[in-house]
């Protein structure tokens, strides 16, 4: 979402950065190339204003001219200024409220409130243990409440029974009533939508809201709308009241500007957003972790974290056993690949490590094929359990079997096994160092993630290279350990040439 941003603030700030000293014109001159990069970024005019006019203030004077570092010094400025603008601190949904706690879902048609809805309650579930109820109060579009009782089904989440003929108000009325008796502890109303704001839509949320009395009123917005998702999250606080957003399709490639400026623009925080189609594809809204990306720092904090929800500590516990013992086999190495696709991929790893942005070029250059997880899943998956655990035994005619029932070639059974040679090397070489496998390699092929505080996390994110400080020891060496694959130095995989895909182009 922020890819075109993010990348004419890195040209802007590379000059900077390599100057020793800063005049007051090459601060303003770098300032007009930031307004005109926000303003293409479609951000909302007046929160551009604010924004360089905050900034000058601070970079064109004593601060920064007296610094060691006066470059790095006015990127760090840029940098608290963007966690300024989106917020300060991330707010996610409050549940602080007797039970059941209501949650009003309101937007436009399209926006992707049903969807939304579904995955806000498979998190509370998952992630926070509440138990979740949801009603749909759309009788206007044809098969929306089935469509929440279907991916209600799908997740394991209740939804409340459909009867036809009921007017929203009574829905709601009777959604409240049913979780008060079942005992549940949040409800979520996924309420119908317009194509455009009209007064019959608001007359509607407002009785809805009078009936339930949500402790939050969600505007769900698509941030490919650009600057419509801004003006429609001030249309409806003004009318209803919201008390957050949810950001759709930031996986998509727009240009950002409604994230930058709804919290600016509206006062109301940014709580949620929907990374992807998956049913789990939901992350918090952390300004601070938004403004790292945007300035190509990376998010190890996030790394961290979808780490920790991805992958069973009970069985990286046990793969820990295995490593430190030094034994690898292949399906130790089936089940890295299956978590490396839990995460995203080598992409979206890649994507949240700290001045990755300008390796970019090269990584689109390397046609990183992420099929490769799957196929060589597929090769793995036709072996026999003995030769799943004793490799040595796949000869000419055996590999010849495998390669036809996986759908692949010989050579392609080549490749993966001489990477689990390397791997099961490294893995006894790292087995054998003090500390154990976390010490080098981490998480995906050690003992699960270190429990970290919130704290913690983020003094990690500091140490993985913030404003000012720089990557230590570059790109991609100096990263912090506990990282998926031991991507500290790349090492997780052995060397960059034997990241499955790296290098190898794609089929067409």
């Amino acid at each position: 979402m922020f890819e075109t941003l993010s990348d004419r603030l890195g040209g802007i700030f590379d000059k900077l950065t390599r100057r020793g000293a800063l005049s007051d014109a090459d601060v303003s001159a770098a300032l007009r190339e930031v307004r005109r990069a926000l303003i293409e970024a479609d951000v909302a005019l007046d929160v551009v204003r604010s924004f360089t006019d905050k900034v000058r203030a601070r970079a064109v004077g004593r601060e920064v001219i007296k610094s060691v570092t006066p470059g790095q010094m006015v990127v760090k400025i840029v940098h608290d200024q963007l966690i300024e603008m989106l917020g300060a601190s991330a707010e996610p949904i409050d549940l602080a409220a007797a039970a059941p706690v209501a949650i009003m879902m309101v937007g436009l048609q399209g926006s992707g409130k049903t969807t939304s809805s579904a995955k806000i309650a498979l998190r509370l579930t998952k992630r926070d243990k509440r138990k979740v109820l949801m009603a749909s109060l759309d009788t206007r579009r044809p098969a929306a409440q089935e469509q929440l009782k279907v991916l209600g089904e799908q997740n394991g989440i209740d939804t409340l029974p459909i009867i036809a003929g009921q007017s929203p108000m009574q829905i709601a009325e009777r959604a409240m009533t049913a979780a008060r008796l079942g005992g549940f502890d949040v409800v979520i109303l996924d309420t119908a939508g317009r194509t455009h704001i009209d007064e019959p839509l608001m007359a509607e949320m407002a009785e809805i809201k009078r009936l339930a009395k949500p402790h939050e009123i969600l505007l769900v917005a698509d941030a490919l709308t650009g600057q419509d998702a801004v003006n429609l999250a001030r249309n409806f606080d003004e009318r209803v009241g919201i008390t957050g957003i949810v950001l759709t399709r930031m996986d998509g490639d727009g240009r950002g500007g409604a994230a930058l400026s709804m919290r600016a623009v509206t006062g109301k925080p940014v709580k949620l957003l929907g990374v992807g189609e998956a049913s789990d594809a939901l992350e918090d809204f952390h300004p601070s972790r938004i403004a790292d990306r945007i300035l190509g720092m990376g998010d190890i904090v996030s790394l961290v974290e979808k780490a920790s929800e991805a992958i069973d500590a009970e069985q990286a516990a046990k793969m820990a056993k295995r490593l430190q013992k030094g034994e690898f086999d292949l399906d130790d190495l089936s089940e890295q690949l299956a978590q490396m696709e839990k995460l995203g991929g080598m992409s979206g790893m890649l994507a949240m490590m700290p001045g990755i942005g300008k390796m970019k070029k090269q990584l689109d250059a390397a046609n990183l094929d992420e099929s490769i997880f799957k196929r060589q899943r597929a090769i793995i998956s036709s072996m026999t359990k003995k030769e799943r655990r004793a490799p040595k035994l796949l000869n000419a005619s055996r590999k010849k079997r495998v390669a036809a029932g996986s759908g692949t070639q010989v050579q392609d059974v080549n490749k993966l096994l001489k990477m689990h040679r390397q791997m099961a090397d490294m893995m006894k070489a790292m087995g054998k160092k003090k500390g154990g496998m976390l010490g080098g390699l981490g998480s995906m092929f050690g003992g699960g993630m270190p429990q970290m505080d919130p704290a913690e996390m983020e003094k990690l994110a500091k140490q993985a290279g913030m404003p000012g400080g720089g990557m230590p020891g570059g790109m991609p060496g100096g990263l912090p350990p506990g990282l998926p694959g031991g991507l500290s130095g790349m090492g997780g995989l052995p060397g960059m040439g034997g990241l499955p895909g790296f290098g190898k182009q794609k089929k067409k």
